[in-house]
């Protein structure tokens, strides 16, 4: 092909969508991808007028793709958990540039880094004397172990020594940071007497950690954080799933308020579960133990970005996040949409079925919902249109719960694309 007929880089840089794309992907990805349209072209394998959309194409290809989450798992780890609010996301947006994540723009110098989520954090929970945020809730335990019990012993139960996501184990992060465990009780049963037992002069803290994604029924006990608040040294709580305040949607769900109350020196949990923020560590607590750990060389590689910590303090400060609204979301209401949407794609059959939390929150808590059915087939097909669906009983259904309903015209769009159900 005739280089006169390729567009210029100039001329595509000033067209749309390409014009668009450089706020997103940045100048010089968007002159890499024109660049390698236009390669293709000379070698003839695009026409002049495809080179546009192949260079879209190319930027597509190096960019997260977003999906429709019609599983009915509500903070789907493998989705990237909680999706964001509209107040979040604007915050990203708004943090993408030059931002005053560590500078006050009253005095002109140097400022805690984050001290707008901080405090927003503090606010959330009036019991925590001080915050502390990192990249994620195991790098908030590491912090601990690294800080508090340098080459000293963490006494924890060993009903509570789990295995988190990928494999991940919690006595492997804890010995990783250069700390002993001691392990009390047993599988089943640990009382508080077990914990005292065990603790002496090389103790740096008890550990109670919430085993989030299973439970164990039966002949069961565990020793609770009051009963533990006495013991002579710190007792951190690991409560995973980030609720901060009671629910009663989450009876059985431990809370970060509760356990300060009840006499916690630390508390840590993720962010991005059912607080509905972001990927992130929470640490709350004892002013001079966040201190500690805030200072600890190991802080500085587990900081929270600037990106994560402006979406944090929009998720607080802001309205219900998404996981909120879908934990609440009104079970007749999901039946009108499931109709609607089973009316919209040609006759579909409308089922009732249960979400679930996920995420390793609340194991035990169903959600009644309803669900459009379509032939086991169509889940894959419906994934090349990015939309994620979950096959059960020889059926792959469509879980309104988890969609929402601004995103359900786009939803019937993707099943007409994957090949229209049969009538019933």
């Amino acid at each position: 092909m005739s280089r006169r007929t390729i567009p210029s880089t100039g001329a595509l840089l000033a067209s749309s969508p390409l014009r668009e794309a450089v706020a997103v992907h940045g100048r010089a990805a968007v002159r890499s991808a024109i660049h390698a349209a236009q390669e293709a072209a000379r070698e003839g394998r695009l026409s002049s007028a495809e080179v546009p959309e192949a260079a879209m194409a190319v930027l597509g290809r190096h960019a997260a793709r977003p999906v429709l989450n019609a599983t009915g798992v509500l903070i789907h780890t493998n989705l990237g958990r909680a999706p964001l609010s509209a107040a979040a996301r604007a915050a990203l947006s708004a943090a993408a540039g030059w931002t005053d994540v560590e500078f006050d723009l009253a005095t002109g110098r140097r400022a805690v880094r984050g001290r707008g989520a901080l405090a927003a954090l503090c606010e959330a929970v009036p019991d925590a004397g001080a915050a502390h945020v990192v990249n994620n809730n195991a790098a908030a335990l590491l912090l601990c172990a690294l800080a508090l019990a340098p080459g000293r012993e963490i006494v924890i139960s060993r009903g509570e020594m789990v295995e988190i996501g990928d494999g991940f184990r919690i006595p492997d992060l804890l010995t990783a940071g250069g700390a002993r465990l001691r392990e009390v009780g047993t599988t089943n049963r640990t009382t508080a007497r077990d914990y005292t037992a065990a603790i002496g002069p090389d103790t740096g803290f008890v550990l109670k950690v919430h085993p989030s994604n299973f439970r164990v029924e039966g002949f069961t006990s565990a020793a609770s954080v009051a009963e533990l608040a006495g013991c002579g040294v710190p007792v951190v709580v690991d409560i995973g799933s980030g609720l901060l305040a009671p629910d009663p949607r989450l009876p059985d769900e431990p809370d970060a308020t509760t356990a300060l109350r009840c006499g916690a020196a630390l508390v840590t949990a993720s962010a991005d579960k059912l607080l509905g923020g972001p990927q992130g560590g929470l640490l709350l607590g004892d002013r001079d133990l966040v201190t500690a750990l805030r200072r600890h060389p190991a802080a500085r590689a587990l900081r929270a970005g600037k990106l994560v910590l402006a979406a944090l303090e929009a998720t607080l400060r802001g309205p219900e996040s998404p996981v909120a609204v879908m934990l609440s979301a009104d079970t007749a209401s999901l039946e009108c949409r499931a109709h609607a949407l089973a009316s919209a794609v040609g006759g579909a059959e409308v089922v009732a079925t249960t979400s679930v939390v996920g995420g390793g929150a609340a194991p035990g808590v169903r959600l009644s919902s309803f669900a459009v059915a379509l032939p086991e087939r169509f889940a894959a097909a419906l994934r090349a249109e990015r939309v994620v669906g979950r096959v059960e009983g020889g059926r792959c259904l469509l879980d309104l719960r988890t969609v929402d309903p601004a995103d359900d015209d786009a939803l019937a769009r993707a099943v007409l694309a994957a090949g229209a159900p049969p009538c019933r």
